[in-house]
């Protein structure tokens, strides 16, 4: 993330190299504090949590989440820019040297579903609380997730390319199918009691392929 950006959305002051009530350097404070921020913010929704409540749950002082934070609104920006980055920057790297179109959409569905299974908290705070934020931390949020969407829909259009489906087929219809099902898995999937997340991405990505595969090829058909 841009200093620049960092330093107008977290609070004055807070960029200073320091340590905090003697444990920790800047970063490692700032990163725990988000991870206690992303779960109370995750198990009490955004509104209901309070800066005195992350600050229990990060094991420090309120002035010290405050040294970081002028507000709540910050530290859930924060949340969703890092979240939403990471996500961007990996499947980039990722799809590097990949030229198939259906091995792209696996490839995809890899790296969300393994960067959300162990940020669980993280998914179920990015799919409901966007629209609790404002001003600029709001457009800043919405721009990065939507270069995030047409990364993946540039995709999908490939496939749909490849298999003959023609411009009546909604893309974003198409996008946000895909969307809907990884972003759901916080209700149902525990990394850590149910299938490998390797498995359950390879069987989410058949899935989706065969039925935008086949719902291509009918169109196709149709034509």
């Amino acid at each position: 993330m841009e200093k620049v950006k960092l330093e107008r959305l977290i609070g004055s002051g807070a960029t200073d190299d320091v340590t905090l009530e003697g444990r920790g350097t800047y970063d490692e404070r700032l990163d725990r504090i988000l991870v206690a921020a992303t779960d109370t913010f995750a198990r009490l929704g955004y509104e209901k949590a309070s800066m005195r409540e992350v600050a229990k749950a990060a094991g420090v002082s309120l002035a010290g989440v405050y040294h970081y934070f002028d507000g709540k609104e910050k530290i859930l920006f924060l949340i969703q820019f890092r979240a939403f980055g990471s996500l961007l920057n990996n499947l980039r790297e990722k799809l590097s040297g990949v030229e198939g179109a259906e091995e792209q959409i696996r490839v995809m569905v890899r790296a969300h579903l393994g960067y959300f299974a162990a940020n669980m908290s993280a998914l179920k705070v990015c799919s409901h609380e966007l629209d609790s934020l404002s001003g600029p931390a709001y457009e800043d949020t919405r721009k990065i997730r939507h270069e995030y969407y047409e990364l993946c829909r540039g995709i999908v259009d490939r496939v749909l390319i490849q298999h003959g489906a023609n411009e009546t087929m909604d893309r974003h219809v198409a996008t946000m199918a895909i969307f809907g099902t990884l972003n759901w898995l916080y209700r149902w999937y525990d990394p850590k009691r149910g299938p490998a997340v390797s498995t359950v991405a390879r069987q989410i990505a058949d899935q989706y392929l065969v039925g935008l595969v086949g719902s291509a090829e009918k169109q196709n058909g149709a034509t």
